[in-house]
């Protein structure tokens, strides 16, 4: 009985070794393997990583630093930013640098014609005409009509500055040197549609309009690699037809404009004189033959204005 008894207790002994072996051999593998993914070029624990099905050790240091990374570096890379627009603002003889725009917004707003500037039969089905986005952003939109003065320095000035504007070209006035236009797009401008003549369009007939409208959409997708779907008719004029050519031809909107300045002057359509967020302002591609400065003039008035009262300038086509 005493040989059995002891036979039983040195059997329990064995499996209490083997069981504390087992457990042993168990944590020490789980190391191993921990060590190796620390290693390894795979993150632990990613998809496809040694052990990570095993639950193997992750490092948990790294997606704690990458917040705080993020963190630190936005401030530096903001301080960069300024300083930047300050050394461009110094350069162009600004007062100022000129407030950078918000996001684009998330969702465009939807457009409305104006009330007052409907036309005779109703405006359903056709291109609203405004003159200011709906927006409570506090911005404002630069478009330049025409393309007769191709100032050398423009798209230089306007890359420096990160200035967004939108060009209504008309094609006998730009056909002399397509080109130039092409480095005003590739310094922050976006190209749309002015017609191919400028003229009065309420005095033509449907057929005409269309011609003048769908024509110039063909030079552009020629010149510049695609058809507008922004349209600014010639003096802010415009009837039924003008919209009905400028949907066939795949105008989506007709933006007019809010103020309208020159060197020396601005022009409002509000009683008030006041700019307000997203106003639409005009000028034209003109020089010293139309007045006393440059077009970088111009822009210089331009956005030492809006900067003073607090407007950045966007970019028209985020919103429309």
């Amino acid at each position: 009985m005493r040989l059995v008894r002891q036979n039983a207790q040195w059997a329990g002994r064995r499996k209490l070794v083997h069981g504390l072996a087992a457990v042993l051999a168990f944590s020490m593998s789980a190391v191993a393997v921990g060590c190796v993914e620390r290693g390894s070029g795979s993150p632990a624990g990613a998809p496809g990583a040694p052990g990570a099905a095993a639950g193997g050790l992750r490092p948990l240091e790294a997606p704690a630093e990458a917040p705080r990374a993020r963190a630190l570096a936005a401030p530096a890379e903001q301080a960069r930013a300024r300083a930047a627009r300050l050394a461009a603002a110094t350069r162009w003889r600004l007062l100022a640098a000129p407030l950078p725009a918000p996001p684009p917004p998330a969702r465009k707003p939807a457009l409305h014609t104006r009330r007052g500037f409907e036309v005779r039969g109703g405006q359903r089905g056709l291109p609203p005409v405004l003159t200011r986005v709906p927006t409570r952003d506090k911005v404002v939109f630069l478009t330049i009509d025409d393309g007769y003065d191709k100032d050398p320095a423009l798209p230089r000035m306007m890359a420096d500055l990160k200035i967004p504007y939108t060009a209504f070209l008309t094609d006998y006035l730009v056909k002399d040197d397509y080109a130039y236009f092409r480095r005003l797009r590739a310094s922050g401008a976006t190209l749309h549609n002015h017609t191919l003549s400028h003229p009065y369009l309420p005095k033509l007939g449907y057929a005409q309009q269309r011609r003048e409208i769908c024509g110039m959409q063909e030079v552009m997708e020629r010149e510049y690699g695609h058809r507008p779907t922004l349209l600014r008719p010639p003096y802010g004029n415009y009837n039924r037809d003008t919209l009905l050519a400028a949907r066939s031809c795949g105008i989506e909107a007709v933006p007019l404009w809010n103020e309208e300045i020159a060197l020396d002057r601005w022009d409002y359509r509000e009683l008030d004189r006041k700019l307000h967020a997203g106003d639409i302002v005009l000028t034209h591609f003109s020089g010293r033959g139309e007045w006393q400065g440059t077009m970088q003039d111009m822009v210089r008035a331009f956005l030492r204005a809006v900067t003073a009262q607090g407007f950045a300038v966007a970019r028209l086509e985020d919103y429309l």
